[in-house]
Formats: structure tokens, C-alpha cells, sequence
């Protein structure tokens, strides 16, 4: 099977020849750590991975990006605004005013190139003016938002043997990087139109967008990043997630699944337990990272749910950082029971945090390679 077979095989309950191995990415910090304990300086950590288990990487046809953009054009400008006590204060692209360290630059701000505290002190719609201002910036058809090769790049990839994905900003995701989380929640209950507004401008913004790319391209996996959950409940009610996120919902996923792409996943951290039905009944088939600490267990939401979800991720990060027995007991505890049924990836719950060492990494992605199939 191709990669791209194999991805879709699994997630979709199938006949895979082995399940896809995807242990998990590491930051910025965790490859530091990582380079200091002998993975070589410049070598990819994956492709070290895979000589070191002796297993042969993969090669597939070079791979297309559509260059499509659902960010706002033109962006704020990036600047500081105050520099002190070790710290800056700066706006960022998307219009927000940050609190960052300043062992860090602006591209820390809003890409998980490591984990990294921030402390929002404003957002850039507060007020109905405002939002009336941040519409101007989500044309869909501003210049720049397609590829001038647009045609040509959709043509490259209908002959494709590795998965072609796109993600895509949930609605609350999305109202929650323009008002803030405090802000976004008291509108909910304060100003409900105007919430109902700014997802339906989203939900029609991003349809407008996608429909070009769904007219020419059967994408393989769409994933929703929509982070909305705490350590044990998720960050607003189901009633609410109903009323205020379904609607967006349901103008995308139907013209998703017209278009035949097989997965569409939704990316949440925190406790999702009582969202999954929520997720199930608007058609998402697949999520991911599954943080255990949070409460989280897709051996318990697999007797649940069933074959309604799939899963990638779901292997506490914390256990690997312990190695041996400790990370030995959880990915026999979580992995053999899902891939008996299918529809699981194996993986850590979060990015690779760095306090998992090189080796117990490796010894946990050997383990990992085994039950897949990999090795033997």
C-alpha cells in the first residue's frame, strides 16, 4: 500500500497492510535535548528513527502544497510595543497585543515551534466597530489568496501517493483569536446575535474559499483545528457548542462529504468526552491528540462511541518521558485493544514534550513499530 492507501485504510476501519507508524512530533526544545543525547546534528529525528529500527523510509512522489490561505490579507503589522523586565509586548499578525519572553521571536507567537507562554493583554475586535473593520481582511477573493499556479498544483496532486490535507480554523477557534476567550464567552451569553454574526461570516468565508479546492481536488483529510476544552470539561456547554459552532458546521461538512473526502477530523485539546457525540452527529469521524491527562481514554471511548470515531494520538506523553515498564504498560494498555477494531493511529497525546529522552523515544516508537506491523 501506498502511504497515502494506508493513512485512509486505517482511519476508515479497513484492511490496512500496516498501520501508519506516527509516533508523535517533537519542538524545538525536545530536538535540542534530543541532539545533546546523539541524534545526529541535521538529520531528521524520523528518518534517524527509522535506520535505527531498521525499517526502510518510504518514498513518494514530491509532494504539492495547494497554497491556498484562509488567513486574513493584509495581516497587522508585527511590532513591539514595549520591551522590559525580560519580556516584550508586541502585536502580532493576526492584531493581538502579546506578552511573550523575550528569548523568543514573533514567529513563537501563533506556530507550535515549541512550548512557549504568552499572556494576552488585548484583541482586536472588542466591539462592534471593530469587527466591522476585520471583515474588510477575509475576502475571499483578495488577491493573494490563491495561487497564481492554483490550476496547475491541483492537477500535480490527482496522481498523489501520499495524503493530501488541509486544516482549517473551527469557528470557535476562530471568534476566539478575534475576540478572546473571556470576551468570546461573555458575548455568547450578552450579545448571542452578534456571535451568531462572526460564525456565520466564518462558516460562509471558508465555504467560499473551499468550494474551489472541493471542485477540483478529493482531498483525504480535513482537520479541524478547534481547541475548546479544559483539564475536565470542555470550555462551553454542549447546549452552547450547538447553538453557536453547528451551524458552521453544517454548511462545511456536507460539501466536505459530497466531495468524497474520506476523514474529517477535528483537533481539540483538553477533556473531549462530551463533545464527541456532538462531533459524531455533524459527521467528524476522526480526532486527535486524545490528551490523557485531561482525562481522556480511547480504550473507554471506543466502547462508547464504537466505530463512529477514529483516533490518532492517545498515548499519555508522561509515560513515555518515564520509559521502560511505566511507557511499556500504557502503549499495551491503550494500543492493542484499538488496533484490533481499527480506526486508530497510535501516537503521543500532545506534541513530544522534552522531557522524553532520545532513547526512551526510540524504545517506545521500536515498541510502537512492532504492534503496527513494522518490525517484528
Amino acid at each position: 500500500m501506498t502511504p497515502r492507501e494506508r493513512f485512509i485504510e486505517t482511519l476508515t476501519f479497513g484492511k490496512p497492510d500496516k498501520v501508519p507508524l506516527m509516533p508523535g512530533g517533537p519542538r524545538e526544545s525536545t530536538l535540542k535535548r534530543w541532539r545533546e543525547e546523539g541524534l545526529p546534528e541535521g538529520k531528521h529525528y524520523y528518518s534517524a528513527l527509522l535506520e535505527i529500527l531498521g525499517i526502510e523510509e518510504e518514498k513518494t512522489k514530491p509532494q504539492v502544497d495547494l497554497g491556498v490561505s484562509f488567513k486574513m490579507i493584509p495581516q497587522f503589522e508585527e511590532k513591539i510595543l514595549e520591551h522590559k523586565d525580560g519580556h516584550y509586548i508586541v502585536q502580532d499578525w493576526m492584531g493581538a497585543i502579546v506578552e511573550i519572553s523575550d528569548q523568543y521571536d514573533f514567529t513563537y507567537l501563533r506556530y507550535a515551534k515549541d512550548f512557549v507562554t504568552r499572556k494576552w493583554h488585548k484583541f482586536p475586535v472588542e466591539t462592534y466597530s471593530d469587527w466591522e473593520e476585520m471583515k474588510k481582511r477575509y475576502n475571499p477573493k483578495t488577491p493573494g489568496r490563491f495561487p497564481e499556479d492554483f490550476e496547475d498544483r491541483c492537477k500535480q496532486v490527482q496522481d498523489r501517493d501520499y495524503v493530501l490535507s488541509l486544516g482549517i480554523n473551527g469557528p470557535f477557534w476562530q471568534l476566539r483569536e478575534w475576540c478572546g476567550l473571556e470576551n468570546l464567552c461573555i458575548f455568547m451569553i450578552e450579545q448571542p446575535d452578534f456571535v451568531h454574526e462572526m460564525v456565520n461570516f466564518w462558516a460562509n468565508f471558508v465555504l467560499e474559499v473551499l468550494r474551489p479546492i472541493l471542485d477540483r481536488v478529493k482531498l483525504d483529510y480535513i482537520v479541524f483545528s478547534e481547541d475548546m476544552a479544559y483539564k475536565g470539561h470542555s470550555m462551553i456547554s454542549p447546549k452552547m457548542v450547538r447553538e453557536f459552532l453547528f451551524p458552521a458546521y453544517e454548511k462545511w461538512i456536507p460539501e466536505i462529504r459530497k466531495s468524497g473526502c474520506p476523514i474529517i477530523s477535528i483537533d481539540s485539546d483538553g477533556y473531549i468526552g462530551e463533545l464527541i457525540p456532538l462531533w459524531i452527529e455533524l459527521g467528524i469521524n476522526c480526532c486527535t491528540p486524545i490528551e490523557v491527562a485531561a482525562g481522556n481514554d480511547i480504550v473507554e471511548f471506543r466502547k462508547k462511541f464504537g466505530k463512529n470515531m477514529a483516533y490518532i494520538g492517545g498515548i499519555d506523553k508522561r509515560a513515555i518521558a518515564k520509559g521502560g515498564k511505566t511507557m511499556e504498560e500504557e502503549v499495551m494498555r491503550v494500543v492493542p485493544p484499538l488496533l484490533e477494531d481499527g480506526g486508530y493511529i497510535p501516537g503521543c497525546d500532545h506534541g513530544v514534550p522534552p522531557d522524553i529522552s532520545w532513547q526512551n523515544f526510540i524504545e517506545y516508537t521500536r515498541l510502537l513499530a512492532k504492534l503496527t506491523g513494522w518490525i517484528k
